[in-house]
């Protein structure tokens, strides 16, 4: 007999709902005040919860924010596979979408929440065996999403590296977007990466 698991209770339910709000509290107030103005208090008035339910989820404020932008990480990845039937057929426009769509994970308030916890891990021990943990993860998902999406046969000499050096690419373009609208100066630097990637994808042969 098969066994189906057991239906969540309107507690439990209650309880996920909790954790969702304090998870994008979370990352709303890295992106917006920075990691030292971020606190567990700060993230629960927001979420609308008290401390004690923000600490009952989160014990400390280094599990809050790193559970916070791995889940966020995780949704706006999920986000893009959804749409990757949507992408062009392989070729230069679909490998032009593609490192559009890459670059766009490090434009948004995701990135500049991220971004404040690389500097503060770079200072706290606590928060940097984390966060190097979590780039980790997050670099190794996108980097397969990446050559999922370019359909890139890493076994030619060149393409992994290439395709590593785009998502380094995307997020030096996040980083140049934090100060100010990069938008247009962005596009043509995709455009041309977008050639040079797709020339190592499937070079022409002679």
């Amino acid at each position: 007999m098969t066994a189906h698991p057991a239906a969540r209770t309107p507690q439990q339910d209650r309880s996920r709902a909790t954790r969702q709000r304090l998870l994008a509290a979370a990352v709303d107030c890295l992106a917006e005040v920075g990691w030292n103005a971020s606190t567990v208090t700060v993230v629960a008035e927001r979420a609308g919860v008290s401390r004690g339910a923000a600490q009952h989820h989160f014990p400390t404020r280094e599990d809050l924010f790193t559970a916070a932008v791995e889940h966020v990480t995780a949704e706006r990845l999920a986000a893009v596979r959804a749409h990757a039937d949507a992408l062009p057929a392989a070729g230069p426009d679909r490998t032009v979408a593609v490192v559009d769509m890459i670059v766009r994970l490090y434009t948004g308030p995701l990135f500049r929440a991220a971004l404040h916890l690389w500097v503060a891990a770079a200072t706290e021990e606590p928060l940097r065996a984390r966060i190097v943990a979590l780039e980790g993860r997050v670099g190794r998902e996108a980097h397969r999403a990446a050559v999922e999406f370019l359909d890139a046969d890493e076994s030619r000499p060149g393409v992994r590296e290439t395709v590593q050096a785009t998502l380094d690419m995307a997020r030096g373009l996040g980083l140049a977007n934090l100060l100010s609208d990069d938008s247009a100066r962005r596009s043509g630097v995709i455009r041309q990466w977008a050639s040079l990637l797709e020339g190592t994808l499937r070079p022409v042969r002679p």
